[in-house]
Order: C-alpha cells, then sequence, then structure tokens
C-alpha cells in the first residue's frame, strides 16, 4: 500500500510513522515545501521517499493526507485531487472543516478528517508512532462521498491506533469551538490578565502554582498554526466567548452574594460536569456485526456514518459487500457492546434499511 503525506510536521510525522510501524508492507511517500524540513522526515524514518512535488508523492497513492495549516488545506487537497488517480481517497486533518467541506465537498475522493491528538511542541523531529493511539479521528463525509472511498479512509485511520467517527462538518467546527478552541482562547486571555494585573514594577510577581500552569498549559501555542484555526472557525469560537462572558458575569455575581452554600455547590457541580465528560468514552464491549442491506447509491455510506455519528455510536470497523449485480449491496458495521448494537440498529432502521446482527 502507498500513502501519501503532504506536510511532514508533527501530524504528518507521526501519520508517517504509525503508518510504516502498523500497515504491512506501507510505502509512505511524503511532499513537503521545505526541502529541508522533508530531508529531516525522510533521516528520521517518517517517510520512505521525499519528492519535490504534490504529483510525484501522490502518484500510485491509495491514501493521501494533507497535513499543512488550515488555511492551506483547501488548495492543497484540490492539487492532490487533480494530481492522484480516479481510485485514490484525499483526507485531511485540519482542525476546522467546514472551508475544505465547501471547497470540496462535491469531489467523492475527499473525505475531511481530523485527529484529536498534537503537543505542544511542534515539528517532525516531535513526531511519534503512537501519538494516535486512542485518539478520536473525525471524518466529515458529505452525499457526494464514494463508499469504498470512505471505508478506505476509516479502515485505515483505525489501523493507524485511532477510533473514526462520522461527524457533521458543522457540528464538527461547533463542537471543537467549544472543548479544543475556546480553552486555547481562555489561556490566553487568563496569561494576559496575569500578567497585566500585576505589571506594576514595584509589585514583585508571585509564584505560580500547578492550577495556574495547567489552566495555561496552550497559551501561545504554535501562533501561526492557533491564527488559521481561530480565523477558520471565528464566528463558532466568538459565540463560545460570548456565551462564557455571560456565565462570569453570573459567577461574579455569585460569589458577590458571600453565599457559602451555594458557592460550593456551584463548585462541586463543577466537578461532577467534568467527571461525566471524561467518562463519556468508555470501552464498550466486544465487537458487534450488524448487517445493512442498501440499494448502491452516491452518499449511502456517509448517510449511515452520519447518523450513527449524530446518535453518539461509534463503528469500529466497516466492510462493503457488493452485490454481482452492482445495484444493491451489504455493509458490515462493527460496534462496541450489545447495547450499542440495539441502538446502531434502531438509527438504521429510522433511515429506512433492513438490518440485522450477525451470529458466529
Amino acid at each position: 500500500m502507498r500513502i501519501a503525506v503532504l506536510g511532514v510536521g508533527l501530524i504528518g510525522g507521526s501519520i508517517g510513522l504509525a503508518a510504516r510501524a502498523r500497515l504491512e508492507g506501507a510505502d509512505v511517500a511524503g511532499f513537503d515545501p521545505d526541502g529541508e524540513l522533508l530531508e529531516r522526515a525522510r533521516e528520521l524514518g517518517a517517510i520512505d521517499s521525499a519528492h519535490g512535488s504534490v504529483a510525484e508523492a501522490v502518484s500510485g497513492a491509495e491514501l493521501v493526507f494533507c497535513a499543512a495549516p488550515v488555511a492551506a488545506l483547501p488548495e492543497l487537497a484540490a492539487a492532490a485531487l487533480a494530481a492522484a488517480g480516479e481510485e485514490t481517497a484525499v483526507t485531511d486533518v485540519g482542525s476546522v472543516k467546514r472551508p475544505a467541506i465547501a471547497a470540496l465537498g462535491d469531489e467523492p475522493r475527499f473525505v475531511g478528517g481530523h485527529p484529536i491528538a498534537g503537543a505542544e511542541t511542534a515539528g517532525v523531529e516531535h513526531s511519534r508512532a503512537d501519538l494516535f493511539e486512542g485518539a478520536r479521528w473525525y471524518l466529515t463525509p458529505t452525499a457526494r462521498t464514494g463508499g469504498v472511498i470512505y471505508d478506505r479512509v476509516q479502515r485505515i485511520v483505525a489501523e493507524l491506533g485511532a477510533r473514526p467517527q462520522a461527524i457533521d462538518a458543522g457540528e464538527h467546527d461547533r463542537l471543537l469551538a467549544t472543548v479544543s478552541h475556546l480553552p486555547h482562547v481562555l489561556a490566553d486571555v487568563l496569561v494576559a490578565q496575569a500578567s497585566e494585573g500585576l505589571a506594576d514594577e514595584d509589585e514583585r510577581l508571585p509564584e505560580v502554582g500547578p492550577s495556574f500552569r495547567d489552566a495555561t498549559r496552550v497559551a501561545g501555542a504554535n501562533p501561526a498554526i492557533w491564527g488559521d484555526i481561530l480565523t477558520g472557525n471565528s464566528e463558532a469560537v466568538a459565540g463560545q466567548v460570548e456565551a462564557i462572558a455571560g456565565r462570569l458575569d453570573e459567577v461574579a455575581r455569585l460569589l458577590r452574594s458571600g453565599d457559602r452554600e451555594r458557592i460550593g455547590a456551584w463548585h462541586a457541580e463543577a466537578a461532577a460536569r467534568r467527571r461525566a465528560l471524561l467518562e463519556a468514552e468508555l470501552e464498550g464491549g466486544p465487537l458487534t456485526e450488524l448487517r445493512v442491506w442498501v440499494p448502491n447509491r452516491p452518499g449511502i455510506v456517509a448517510e449511515i456514518a452520519l447518523a450513527l455519528g449524530r446518535g453518539g455510536v461509534n463503528i469500529e470497523d466497516m466492510g462493503l459487500h457488493p452485490a454481482e449485480d452492482m445495484r444493491s449491496g451489504a455493509i458490515s458495521i462493527y460496534v462496541a457492546g450489545d447495547d450499542e448494537a440495539e441502538r446502531a440498529a434502531s438509527l438504521i432502521r429510522e433511515l429506512g434499511h433492513d438490518v440485522s446482527p450477525v451470529t458466529r
């Protein structure tokens, strides 16, 4: 299997390392406009071969990963699609999905993607083969996405160690505005508040404690990358900033009330909500196969994947079984645990498809 990685920084380099470690016989071709960085990626074993153009890197590839800054992704993915073969799947790793989908959503070979993985450090020298181990990897198929293309992307993403999940591009950006982009904004604001509030030359800066270090860990992280992300998702992030400003006004009034019992209850509720959020992703048990009978039409795989994603059901694996006449076929969907299987079957039936568990 030939895989192309366009952009060999932290994420692109880690994709290459993971592919070479986990995919038997994988041949990873790399491209980056920075020739020195490209050569460094080859020396570190992140890629098998270095290429001076997108066309050279994607030649013969089954899957292309575009790993550039968010603002550059639509143009890079378009170049990959133009140069790649008709059977080549192209995906990206951007933290904002709507711009890429707006530009490329009608292309059946493109599947938007976003691994929830990274580090405060950047650069190929910090790449790791295990960076995606157990990490959620969002995929944003559309009604035009080819079924075979989507199956290949989600299968290889799973083989890299991640947990793929289909999600609508707009829903993805709203979700990430809250759980990823907003924390970076708040960390920046908290650092500014602390430094400017203690700007008096006569006032000695205090020793910062672990709470401040934890809350500001991502402050100022990679300005070039995060400038693109916050600009690309500006409306959703601004809405979250306004919403949290309202919450802070409420907290200010609560604190000024001096009501110890209410303040303590508010603090305890936050702890309970945090625990619930962190415990939301628990292993569900052995895999159950569901066999779904469907007509062979564009977008059918994306329709089912998105419906399950919206319903909170994660597809752990998938297989396609076209009929001989190619007019219909079956999809094998694997989910974790009996409860998940029942919920998945119910959601699929609501779409009008026949589905049944496969017993072995």
